[in-house]
């Protein structure tokens, strides 16, 4: 482990935090989660198969999430998984109940307030009308459509341009998980300033409609993949299916980032 992967995060106290799979995970409430996710800095919700896959593969993710100024636990399985190997009860925070809290600020509905990093245009016009209709002064100049981006780590010349130009308080990214952690890392390490870095991927598009529904019901009982898989089979079937080495990352390593493979 790296002298960098092993630092916990700066802005979260030891104490409102535990340590799962080397990544520093916040416990506290969704109101000082929120709080700490536009105040500025990386914030990351990886996913089952992020933590089960990408993190034992990708040098560039695993700098993301063991360097986040905060990580929230999106993922039910994990925390399932830590109840059962420890006894100890972690909150669940989701993407999708951050977004809905971090959304819910008035004072984010102002213009260039949040700068949005889209996966398509498609996607760009359908959460762009969503969020007009909810009261956000948000332009075709708050929105950026992500190209493809290879592996490793991701330096995107142009949205850094763009961001540094309009400088938003928060810049949320709404691209694929395993790829906006690695985009928002490179973001944060080299803007001259220091806006609220939110790697929440699809959230945005469960409101919106891009995707299903999920309700706030389901994602309480932790059943947003099964919408997800059940809605768009081909799409996340994949996915689902790496979920399932988590069990044994986690019955390993536990407290430990696990070890590097090819």
């Amino acid at each position: 482990m790296s002298t960098l992967e092993s630092q916990p995060p700066s802005s979260v106290a030891p104490s409102t935090h535990r340590r799962v799979l080397g990544v520093d995970f916040f416990t506290g409430t969704i109101e000082r989660a929120t709080e700490l996710a536009v105040s500025g800095g990386l914030v990351v919700a990886p996913s089952a198969p992020g933590l089960a896959m990408d993190l034992v593969k990708s040098p560039a993710y695993r700098e993301a999430l063991t360097t986040a100024d905060l990580a929230i636990t999106d993922s039910g399985l994990m925390v399932m998984l830590w109840r059962l190997l420890t006894g100890e009860k972690l909150p669940r925070h989701s993407g999708l109940k951050l977004i809905r809290s971090v959304l819910a600020r008035e004072d984010l509905k102002a213009p260039g307030a949040i700068f949005w990093v889209m996966p398509s245009a498609e996607e760009c016009a359908i959460n762009l009308a969503w969020l007009r209709a909810q009261g956000f002064a948000t332009t075709e100049a708050d929105t950026y459509v992500a190209p493809h981006y290879k592996p490793g780590p991701i330096h995107d010349e142009e949205l850094l341009e763009r961001i540094e130009a309009r400088r938003p308080r928060v810049v949320m990214l709404a691209i694929g998980g395993g790829v906006q952690e690695r985009l928002g890392c490179g973001l944060r390490n080299r803007l001259s300033y220091r806006p609220g870095i939110l790697c929440l991927g699809a959230a945005i598009a469960f409101l919106a409609g891009g995707q299903v529904n999920i309700p706030t019901w389901a994602d309480r009982l932790m059943l947003g993949w099964l919408f997800r898989l059940l809605f768009s089979p081909r799409r996340f079937w994949r996915r689902a299916w790496d979920a399932l080495r988590l069990p044994a990352v986690v019955f390993r390593y536990r407290e430990r980032l696990p070890d590097l493979r090819a």
